[in-house]
């Protein structure tokens, strides 16, 4: 975030997608956990054949998805019998979307469904419809019937942090002078339920946080002191709102990379908590962490604190491409404690949504949904999962939306309306909300990003 001046999708919609699309391997979600299909069987009657998979690693996989390259004008059926016809033509692969588990040495069975066309229109593991038991007789229909919602997500298995409200609207305060309009901290609209501060900066020893208010913010706010912003967490405390302090930003240096530094980064950050009363933290480190010891840090953190404790996340676009890259790999570590993460979409070019299909343009409802999808599919629960977004001109070099888009992208996620040419593979009724970079920003913009997007999360499922 800038100060200066100026998936995975599971294995039935891999299969449902669109004959010549291509489809590129994801990584390993679990060290030693590996798999291969072999061709088992023909079932006939339209059904492609059957198959097996089988864990050939050591750890036990938890779900799964197929990768795979359809040369154009290759129908489905042909291209999967030359690849799988015998046990000497094997596709070993990663896995993570399948909601089931495969002990090491362990095979599970499954088939697909082709029409006329090729194109697959149903699944079947374990011999039916993604379950038990032998291929039907009557193929299911090509496509749903049009009144048929999308999957929803189960509700989470653990509750949202505290009182936070279901859906949340968050928002960065700065903690510096900059084109856009300085604020006192209790001056941050009502409309946000989340403030975080920006930002606790690194100090000589490594890992330590520091914080004050800033000497350029004070003199353009015609002074404004340590007791003054003190003063101000309480009222937004007092209003029903919560204040975290967050570490990084484009330039932050704080550095966690073993156990002494992440030591310390809990003990400092534990003593800044209880100096000004923020109610938690948020990692925006945006020039590299280590998982394991930031891991390490926020659960030593968590313990002095208690269980109250928020945990926010704004890793960049790029960080959250992949489970093994070490921000996403830190949320899947540290997810029983997680509260969300607010990945920035923006500032970050075109980049692969969770079918890693295309590469989609930032700046629209696509980019949005495909990116988030993938944190959705290849673990984080959907309350963990929020929407990152400037607040509008001068808040980031590209990626600028309408609050409408921000809109668009939730009912999309939440509800499966209003998407773009991307679905997800379901719905996730429980996404968390969105955050926006800045609220000093979007107060220079007239307040419309949360004036528009925080009445909306009030509808959410």
């Amino acid at each position: 975030m800038n100060r200066s001046r100026s998936l995975v999708l599971s294995l039935v919609t891999a299969l449902a997608a669109t004959l010549g699309a291509a489809w590129v391997a994801l990584p390993a979600y679990a060290a030693g956990a590996t798999a291969s299909f072999v061709k088992t069987a023909d079932w006939g009657s339209g059904w492609e054949g059957k198959y097996t998979i089988t864990n050939g690693g050591t750890s036990t996989i938890n779900g799964w998805s197929l990768a795979f390259d359809l040369p154009s004008g290759t129908t489905l059926g042909s291209y999967w019998d030359a690849l799988l016809t015998s046990a000497g033509q094997r596709h070993t692969f990663t896995n993570r979307s399948w909601n089931g588990a495969i002990a090491p040495g362990a095979s599970v069975s499954f088939g697909f469904l082709a029409s006329g066309s090729g194109s697959p229109s149903g699944c079947q593991l374990n011999g039916a419809s993604c379950g038990g038991g032998t291929p039907p007789t009557t193929p299911p229909p090509t496509t749903p019937p049009p009144t048929t919602p999308p999957p929803t997500t189960p509700p989470p298995t653990n509750p949202p942090t505290g009182d936070l409200p279901k859906h949340l609207l968050t928002g960065y305060w700065h903690n510096f002078d900059n084109p856009a309009v300085e604020l006192r901290l209790r001056d941050v609209p009502t409309e946000y339920d989340l403030v975080a501060v920006a930002f606790a900066e690194a100090t000589s020893t490594p890992g330590a946080l520091t914080f004050g208010i800033d000497p350029g913010l004070a003199a353009s706010l015609g002074g404004y002191t340590d007791a003054d912003f003190t003063n101000d967490v309480r009222t937004l405390h007092s209003r029903g709102k919560r204040v975290i302090l967050s570490v990084g930003g484009e330039t932050g240096r704080v550095t966690v990379n073993d156990a002494a530094s992440a030591t310390v980064f809990a003990d400092t950050a534990a003593a800044l908590i209880a100096r000004y009363g923020f109610d938690g933290i948020d990692i925006d480190l945006e020039n590299g962490l280590n998982p394991t010891y930031m891991a390490q840090a926020l659960r030593a953190l968590r313990a002095k604190v208690g269980s109250s404790l928020i945990i926010a996340m704004a890793p960049q676009t790029i960080d959250m491409q992949n489970p093994a890259g070490g921000y996403f790999k830190l949320a899947l570590d540290i997810k029983d404690i997680l509260t969300v993460v607010n990945t920035q979409f923006y500032n970050s070019g075109a980049m692969l949504g969770c079918d890693q299909n295309a590469a989609y343009g930032q700046g629209t409802v696509n980019f949005i949904v495909a990116l988030a999808c993938i944190q959705l599919e290849a673990g984080l629960r959907p309350d963990q999962v929020g929407l990152g977004l400037p607040a509008g001109p001068g808040a980031a070099g590209g990626g600028i939306v309408a609050p409408s888009v921000v809109n668009a992208a939730l009912d999309c996620l939440a509800r499966g309306t209003n998407c773009g040419s991307f679905r997800p593979p379901r719905t996730y009724p429980g996404i968390r909300g969105a955050m926006t970079w800045s609220v000093n920003w979007d107060v220079s913009n007239g307040n419309t990003f949360a004036r528009t997007v925080a009445p909306h999360l009030d509808t959410l499922p």
